[in-house]
């Protein structure tokens, strides 16, 4: 319910706005000075304030600078029975919707009143898009009940708020991204912008002028300025994923924003002030990098005032069972498929995988099982045949490649095709169903 108050100390004309108001789906609330205005705003959620610029206890011009801080939300307009130039301007400037003369301005009240209106619905629809971007990159967003990743999450959280500058140090698809979004969405910076960029994805001089900007005339193409990410990112958060990349002279530039909070953009003399959160994360040991002159010590030391350090998957391998079930549900809703589950061996399988490629790894592997699964839960066959074998141990003396271990595996196939129907499955391996079931005791197969 859309909701006006209407503040004016002559009764009738509050009145007739009142019903000329209530009639076009507002609910109205009224006071005849500013006192009872204050107590209606306390006790009830307004959308919009028409307001008379002269009353008993106050001015509607000075009210409109107080009630805008305390209720940004609210729209106020201001009504007055003399039209007043410096009183309009003022009250604009103040943070009022608009300034009307009344009598003169009687048709404009419904029209401007429904634009304020829209305004309100939008404002509320960008903080309630805001909440749920914050709510998906924060920390309770990050998956995983593990000790390790819960040491990592806990370190993360300490720092969030501290505003220093943060390295995050792991393997490639162990989530540092995901963990820089929380950090800002955790940090007082939250309602700024947050930026990412891969050192490794651009050349040399693409990489400088897309962080720092550059001056037109600056290189063979530069027609206009342009802001680099450190500015776009003023006063919110940078985030310079695999840093380690990141040439040596560039290095140098970016010492100079964390020690002196300025830059200088490509082609210019003259330093630009910033205020930005510096968040870096790598894959490499950066020590080793500093021995062997690839990276700056100084630069080093600054960046790694506070580091966290992100678990690889085979060391959390208790978080393995919860992502593959989460990405179950991603990609299941995004195919349209009803597939509601995963199979017990398949989380078996999972489980033994060693990730190299982390949870980037995980979760390719459960998009391209789900498009490939035909039943309505994640069976064997849709995994790669590289997850679909065993170990030598875990397969009961057979390797996955001797003549036992890839029959077992065809026979694991063929069955899950035929969804669990030894019969059919009988019929398609070409052999008697005394034997397949002989052959399933022997190779140990449950379906």
């Amino acid at each position: 319910m859309k909701t006006a108050l209407i503040i004016d100390d002559e009764e009738k004309l509050r009145h007739l706005l009142s019903r000329i108001i209530n009639s076009e789906g507002f609910e109205v609330l009224e006071a005849g000075d500013l006192k009872t205005a204050y107590k209606k705003l306390e006790q009830y959620q307004v959308d919009v304030i028409l307001c008379d610029v002269k009353l008993p206890d106050g001015s509607g011009v000075d009210f409109v600078s107080i009630i805008k801080p305390k209720y940004p939300s609210v729209e106020i307009i201001l009504l007055t029975a003399y039209g007043n130039i410096p009183d309009g301007v003022q009250a604009i400037k103040n943070g009022a919707f608009d300034y009307l003369v009344k009598g003169d301005d009687n048709e404009k009240i419904i029209p401007l009143l429904n634009r304020a209106m829209e305004k309100v619905h939008l404002r509320k629809r960008v903080q309630q898009l805001e909440k749920q971007v914050g709510k998906q990159y924060s920390f309770e967003n990050i998956l995983g009940s593990s000790v390790e990743i819960q040491q990592a999450i806990s370190l993360a959280k300490k720092v969030a708020s501290a505003d220093t500058t943060v390295l995050l140090l792991g393997e490639t698809g162990t989530g540092k991204e995901v963990f820089a979004q929380a950090i800002h969405q955790g940090s007082k910076r939250n309602s700024q912008p947050f930026f990412a960029i891969n050192c490794s994805s651009l050349a040399k001089e693409l990489l400088e002028s897309e962080i720092f900007g550059h001056k037109a005339g600056a290189f063979t193409g530069a027609l206009k300025d342009k802001k680099g990410l450190i500015e776009e990112a003023n006063h919110g958060t940078l985030f310079l994923d695999e840093i380690g990349e990141m040439p040596i002279d560039h290095q140098t530039k970016l010492l100079r924003v964390l020690e002196t909070s300025e830059f200088i953009k490509v082609g210019d003399t003259k330093p630009v002030k910033i205020d930005v959160r510096i968040i870096a994360a790598t894959n490499r040991n950066l020590k080793q990098e500093v021995e062997d002159g690839k990276f700056r010590e100084d630069f080093f030391y600054r960046l790694n005032g506070f580091s966290v350090s992100l678990p690889p998957l085979r060391e959390r391998k208790k978080d393995i069972q919860v992502l593959a079930k989460h990405f179950l549900t991603l990609f299941a809703d995004k195919t349209n498929k009803r597939i509601t589950g995963i199979q017990s061996d398949v989380l078996e399988h999972l489980q033994m995988h060693d990730w190299k490629g982390n949870i980037r790894e995980l979760k390719n592997t459960i998009e391209r099982a789900v498009i490939l699964e035909d039943t309505d839960q994640l069976t064997l066959s849709s995994l790669p045949f590289e997850l679909q074998s065993l170990t030598e141990d875990q397969q009961g003396g057979s390797s996955p490649f001797s003549l036992a271990g890839m029959e077992k595996l065809h026979i694991q196939k063929v069955l899950h095709r035929t969804k669990g129907n030894k019969t059919k499955a009988a019929e398609l391996l070409g052999i008697g169903l005394t034997t397949l079931y002989r052959k399933m005791e022997e190779y140990k197969i449950t379906i």
